[in-house]
């Protein structure tokens, strides 16, 4: 499986859970701590619009990635943005193009198996975080959590997670055994339910 299956798999479970939102759900907290659900979906939206303009070969304009107003009806417009990226990620040769991720590292062109890795981890974690604020299960496969996690491993975790601004806080210790998805997610600076409060910052 390669990693455009894998991200299409995460992208549409964001899609299954977001359509699970009820009118009163979409100011509840989420597992980012300064955003409710709404601002989290926003943000999604806005992901998948970016990475698919960059997929187009454009969106070195950090304006392509900016937060998607969702208007009145917030599941429809997550899933027009979802579907651009889906499209955008099937398209023909597309492991051979790079991508430009200015929110990343601008002027920098990253091979599309890398950048669709991030998108990838970004729609599991951000699907980790909507089923949160829900209170509902995420569902995805094992071997999909475990390719979510070994693309983790290899993100820096250093000095820069303490920055202002910084994507990911510092991980979190588990104890031996613990479920991948709870090391995937305490990896990247989450606080699972009932274990504190939440320190989380945004991944974009």
């Amino acid at each position: 499986m390669d990693i455009v299956e894998f991200d299409r798999i995460a992208v549409l479970e964001s899609l299954r859970l977001v359509e699970k939102a009820s009118q009163d759900d979409w100011e509840r907290p989420t597992p980012c701590a300064e955003w409710n659900l709404r601002q989290l979906v926003s943000h999604m939206a806005g992901q998948h619009e970016g990475f698919a303009a960059s997929a187009a070969g454009g969106a070195g304009d950090l304006d392509a990635w900016r937060d998607r107003p969702l208007g009145s009806r917030p599941y429809d417009t997550y899933r027009e943005s979802a579907q651009r990226v889906l499209d955008a990620f099937a398209g023909d040769g597309i492991l051979e193009r790079s991508f430009q991720l200015p929110e990343v590292i601008p002027d920098f062109d990253f091979p599309a198996s890398v950048a669709i890795g991030f998108h990838f981890l970004d729609y599991v974690v951000h699907a980790w975080d909507v089923a949160t604020a829900l209170g509902i299960p995420l569902e995805l496969p094992d071997h999909v959590i475990e390719e979510a996690l070994r693309i983790a491993a290899l993100v820096p975790d250093d000095a820069s997670r303490r920055v202002p601004g910084a994507a990911f806080q510092p991980s979190v210790d588990l104890p031996s055994g613990a479920p991948p998805l709870d090391r995937l997610v305490v990896m990247l600076g989450r606080t699972l339910p009932g274990a504190g409060p939440s320190g989380a910052r945004r991944v974009a």
